[in-house]
């Protein structure tokens, strides 16, 4: 609703006002006027009405006429799926690229700013700040807000796939409708630009991971991979992911969404070649320079050469508000019988973890580690 609002009016505060302004006039008339056949779109003309009539009494008529005039005939989309259409026109190149990605998840994504922060790994009041900035900078520019011709869509890409991929991240932590939305995106992505290879690795890569769904959690307890029940794992959804990432190779691809579908894709063999993982996630880590590629190469590093050489890498990085970096230093100090320290670092994970099946999970394994 808000994203029609937007593309109807220009102006994300004034969207968000009028549909704010719509739900408080529902709240009082349906419950005594009954809810009417069409919510959705009593919703929306109730919004633009009350926008219009905002901008009327506010006498800003010269610059605002347009918005007082039925709005002109759309031309045919070249896009067949509407929400993915509304990502591209959010996806406004005039931002940093962060930015954009935060204002569409926050906007299109049905992300909170404080499941966007963590995404981010940045405090929530530094997003919230960010969003701010990002919605001041669209008034001042003017940034319209247009559906992109198709000779632009390339250019807005890199924010579209990192919103979807959010999106898929944010619902692979278990809400399903949203990992569901992400792959319903990138296969509509996947339809609009079948050229380009990353749009197809970056399904593969949710197809791979969602593959495994089924397993993940067993009498609602998380199951890490190397212990699931491979039979309960959906190998339809699995092939389709490494057909979707031969494709992606065949385009010649080899950027990092490629690399990380290659990833997910040795993960679904068996037995897993951890010594080809740990050089994939070494050429995924010089590509992003991110140290949660480098924290995952770690894990692989920890199968190919051991815990040792693989705490070396992660007692580098600088990630103190990620969980995993905790859980996984945990686990390697295990590994090397440094039970103390291990116990210090599954609490400091715990004291990190938002989602019940992880918090016991690490209470399972810091409780192994007790002295008895």
């Amino acid at each position: 609703m808000v994203a029609s609002l937007i593309g109807f009016l220009g102006d994300f505060d004034r969207a968000e006002e009028a549909a704010q302004e719509a739900f408080a006039v529902a709240a009082e008339r349906w419950p005594r006027d009954g809810t009417p056949d069409n919510p959705g779109a009593w919703l929306v003309t109730t919004a633009r009405n009350r926008a219009i009539d905002r901008i009327r009494r506010e006498r800003v008529l010269t610059e605002k006429t347009k918005l007082l005039e039925p709005p002109p005939p759309m031309p045919e989309s070249i896009f067949a799926d509407e929400r993915l259409e509304l990502v591209f026109t959010c996806c406004h190149p005039a931002l940093a690229l962060d930015a954009q990605v935060a204002l569409t998840l926050r906007t299109l994504g049905g992300l909170s700013t404080d499941e966007i922060a963590r995404a981010f790994l940045v405090p929530e009041t530094t997003m919230a700040q960010r969003l701010v900035r990002a919605k001041k900078k669209i008034k001042a520019a003017g940034i319209p807000f247009r559906i992109p011709a198709d000779h632009l869509l390339p250019d807005r890409l890199a924010a579209v796939l990192a919103v979807v991929y959010l999106i898929f991240n944010e619902g692979y932590g278990g809400r399903n409708e949203l990992a569901a939305e992400a792959i319903r995106l990138g296969r509509a992505l996947a339809e609009l630009m079948p050229d380009e290879p990353e749009v197809h690795a970056l399904l593969a890569l949710m197809l791979l991971h969602d593959g495994r769904r089924g397993a993940r959690f067993a009498d609602g307890e998380l199951v890490l991979l190397r212990d699931q029940d491979r039979s309960l794992w959906d190998s339809a959804q699995i092939a389709g992911g490494v057909a979707s990432l031969e494709r992606a190779l065949a385009l010649q691809g080899r950027r990092p969404y490629v690399l990380q579908a290659a990833i997910a894709s040795l993960h679904a063999e068996e037995p897993v070649d951890w010594a080809e993982i740990a050089a994939l996630y070494r050429e995924l880590a010089r590509l992003t320079s991110s140290p949660v590629v480098e924290l995952n190469g770690a894990v692989a590093v920890a199968e190919s050469e051991g815990a040792a050489a693989a705490l070396a890498i992660v007692d580098t990085l600088d990630l103190d508000g990620y969980l995993y970096l905790h859980s996984t230093r945990a686990e390697l100090l295990s590994r090397l019988g440094r039970r103390d320290e291990a116990r210090t670092a599954y609490r400091r994970a715990l004291a990190l973890a938002q989602a019940e099946p992880e918090r016991r999970f690490l209470e399972r394994r810091l409780a192994a580690l007790s002295p008895r």
